[in-house]
């Protein structure tokens, strides 16, 4: 956030510090830490409150014993055992992490894969890295309830084979992010939303007129690469310029656990449900010399083409930097290329 704030004053951007509320007219009451209220107005107001950790009923965060993603980057003291809620991007990235620095971890993953968004190869080959590095993952799984009475938690979790109780020392809910829409007078002004999201258009424009929203409370990934794309696209077009729409389906999702996964594009059932003829092709790293001696052969590349016309439709990769591979996938779609010329390409090995 310094390098932020650096940038903010590189580029003359004013800073006020406290708790924003839109008014109606255009204009916005900034509350500061003293509690002192100071109206300032705009032609353009872009709202960008982002997101936080969901909390379950059943695991309400107290921030000590439960906790979120933030707090897990800040632990006092390193947890002998995780239970981890979820497991998504953050799930993941946080498993990995203290496993890594050995923590007994375990995962409880409410749908039938753990990276439930990613392809299913995907997720299976990341199962299959995570419980050999010891962690244990329950799908289909749920924590119906939290004891926080003791010194540590006891978790009742309801699985395929009966009901069962996990001791952790702190639970990790990662079940994804809740939007910031309370107490910004979004209800006062007008804005209209649905399902917890700002609702716009491809230009981020709300219901009200010179009112706009990005980021994690508009609809799409909540990822930082996205809000920033989408920030760019909005100023662009209030400016008088002719930005393009976000393609939202060409969007990468990187998550940070080892082995790493990256992703684009459709996956192998959606690229089926959506009613393409595809082709796909596949590339264990074990085949890879450059793996091999880097002694990072784990996973692999599989890529999706629509075999009438050649389009590159997804590309999903599992194993080590395919964080960095998978931009190339994103820049190739852009460019609307086929496989036939990513083969022609010659790529250095």
């Amino acid at each position: 956030s310094k390098g932020v704030q650096f940038l903010f004053k590189k580029n003359k951007i004013d800073q006020i510090s406290g708790h924003g509320k839109l008014k109606k007219g255009g204009k916005v009451e900034v509350t500061d830490a003293a509690g002192k209220k100071t109206e300032y107005e705009a032609k353009h107001i872009l709202l960008a409150t982002g997101g936080r950790s969901r909390e379950l009923p059943s695991m309400p965060i107290d921030g000590k014993k439960i906790i979120g993603y933030r707090q897990a980057m800040v632990l006092q003291q390193q947890p002998k055992k995780l239970l981890v809620v979820g497991s998504g991007a953050i799930g993941v990235e946080f498993a990995y992490f203290y496993n890594a620095i050995g923590t007994e971890v375990t995962i409880v993953e409410f749908l039938p894969r753990i990276v439930p968004v990613e392809d299913e190869e995907v997720s299976k080959a990341l199962e299959k890295s995570f419980k050999k590095s010891g962690m244990t993952i329950h799908v289909n799984s749920e924590v119906t309830k939290v004891d926080t009475s003791g010194k540590g938690c006891v978790a009742t979790v309801k699985t395929p084979t009966g009901e069962i109780k996990i001791e952790a020392d702190v639970v990790l809910s990662a079940v994804g992010v809740a939007t910031n829409l309370e107490n910004i007078g979004l209800e006062e002004v007008g804005v209209k939303t649905d399902k917890g999201r700002v609702i716009v258009d491809d230009y981020y424009k709300t219901n009200v007129p010179g009112v706009y929203a990005i980021g994690d409370i508009v609809k799409g990934p909540a990822l930082a690469h996205v809000a920033s794309a989408e920030g760019i696209i909005c100023v662009e077009k209030i400016a008088g310029q002719n930005p393009e729409p976000l393609n939202y389906n060409n969007i990468p999702g990187c998550t940070y656990c080892s082995p790493e996964i990256a992703s684009v594009g459709f996956t192998e059932e959606a690229a089926k449900k959506a009613g393409y003829q595809i082709k796909v092709g596949k590339f264990p790293f074990t085949a890879s010399g450059k793996a091999k001696a880097a002694g990072a052969s784990d996973g692999f590349v599989k890529v999706i083409f629509d075999a009438k016309y050649g389009e590159f439709l997804g590309a999903h990769m599992i194993g080590a930097n395919v964080t960095e591979m998978i931009a190339e996938v994103v820049a190739a779609r852009k460019l609307e290329t086929t496989g036939h010329e990513i083969i022609k390409s010659v790529h250095p090995h």
